[in-house]
């Protein structure tokens, strides 16, 4: 019988055995690199820098700005009319899944394929994203530690992927939406899952959880604390935990020096995890006014995850009965949600929920935002430096500065006066490294 250890084993081995494939492509020149375009935004000014230059040397940023002088015997690139940015950061997407996937063949899918063969699946998934310009992910939820695996093989160098912030197992409780029996006949499992797969009842179970998964390497705690679209038998909106569970969530995850991402529709359940301390909350389509207020007054982020719902919508009728009617009732109530949150000024950080729709085609988020009231420039900091705050990691990376990391994209034109650009990046720089470059 293989246990769930050896599965452990087994998928993280798999990523390691990938050596030759994760570095194919990949070049480092050396030296001093100098980028050049028409525009440069640095991921926090309110406006374009013309005639941008970026200095790399040793996978750092030494020098940024405009007309700055070039280093002597430095490789020069020039994209012309172009704009420079700071890697994009998805601070929601699931690396190893792919529920795009019709639904039942998805379902099925899950339930035939083993670990090590989802590990050696993730693989094109990292490199699509990666390619896509999203140099950093917040990666939120997986199976049999497998974000674990795949965030220290990339770390490594063994595979091509964006750098990750992952949260293992999300937290819920039984019967909700992270509940992965929800939908299927009680016996058939042969056993309730528990706290060592996420799901916990009682403050207790959930202070257990959030241990086990610090243990086993999560950077970031997700909790459910409402009902889930994608999951068959609770209700969207209706809360999945009481205030002294969430109470429980946030706190030890505090204490373990953690950030705590809440999965959260509903309304009243958000002012609860906002209340409690929640560091950002992930979708929040029927969020009203009030409680939007009460995010803005604690500093709470809100991930808004649009194109995640814009995907399922365009495909609604692919999906179950009881999916279907959460999924226009989530997609009817979302776009004056948002459009509430940028008027108010509630901080809002770049997610997509990558995986619901298909890897690599993060960007598309961006439209939607500017669709529903964000100013493109406000668009481009959501996936800068106000996602690198989220995640805390400004001190590293989320804008063009020096001594930053050298996370560099380029996009075609000016992205403030057509934001579809940021879905045509050309050149991917990460860590100093040379990803993708019209060059090649």
């Amino acid at each position: 019988m293989i246990t769930r250890s050896f599965r452990r084993f087994a998928a993280k081995a798999t990523l390691v055995l990938l050596f030759a494939q994760g570095l194919h492509g990949a070049e480092n020149a050396g030296g001093t690199i100098v980028l050049k375009a028409a525009r440069l935004f640095d991921g926090k000014a309110n406006a374009l820098v013309q005639n941008g230059v970026v200095v790399v040397h040793d996978g750092k940023i030494i020098d940024v700005g405009a007309n700055i002088a070039i280093p002597q015997d430095a490789q020069v690139i020039d994209f012309g009319d172009a704009t420079l940015s700071p890697g994009f950061i998805d601070c929601h997407t699931h690396l190893t899944a792919d529920y795009s996937k019709p639904y039942n063949e998805r379902r099925l899918n899950d339930l035939q394929t083993e670990l090590p063969l989802t590990a050696y699946e993730a693989i094109p998934l990292a490199e699509q994203t990666l390619a896509a310009g999203f140099t950093t992910v917040r990666d939120l939820g997986s199976e049999g530690f497998l974000d674990v695996a795949l965030r220290d093989a990339i770390a490594k160098g063994l595979v091509r992927g964006p750098r990750m912030f992952v949260a293992t197992k999300g937290i819920g409780a039984t019967g909700g939406h992270f509940d992965r029996t929800n939908g299927f006949r009680d016996e058939l499992f042969g056993r309730q899952p528990d706290s060592n797969d996420g799901i916990a009842d009682g403050p207790e179970a959930i202070r257990y959880a959030v241990r086990y998964e610090v243990k086993n390497g999560a950077d970031v705690i997700k909790g459910a604390v409402s009902g889930g679209v994608l999951s068959m038998k609770d209700e969207v909106d209706v809360p999945q935990f009481t205030p002294e569970e969430i109470a429980m969530l946030v706190n030890e995850t505090h204490r373990l020096r953690k950030k705590v991402a809440v999965h959260c529709h509903g309304d009243t359940a958000a002012g609860d995890a906002i209340n409690a301390g929640v560091d950002s909350i992930e979708h929040g389509s029927f969020l009203k006014k009030e409680t939007l207020a009460l995010m803005k007054s604690k500093g709470t982020y809100l991930v808004p995850t649009l194109e995640a719902t814009e995907y399922i919508m365009g495909k609604i009728d692919a999906y179950p009965p009881p999916i279907r009617e959460k999924a226009r009732a989530a997609g009817a109530a979302r776009s004056e949600m948002f459009r509430n949150a940028v008027q108010l000024g509630v901080k809002i950080a770049f997610g997509t929920d990558a995986g619901v729709y298909p890897h690599g085609e993060n960007a598309k988020e961006f439209a939607l935002m500017t669709g529903l009231g964000m100013p493109p420039i406000d668009a481009l900091r959501s996936a800068t430096s106000s996602a690198a705050d989220l995640l805390g990691i400004s001190q590293i990376t989320g804008t063009l500065e020096r001594g930053k990391i050298a996370d560099v994209v380029a996009v075609p034109g000016d992205p403030v006066a057509d934001i579809t650009a940021t879905e045509r990046v050309s050149f991917v720089m990460k860590d100093g490294v040379i990803i993708k470059s019209p060059a090649r």
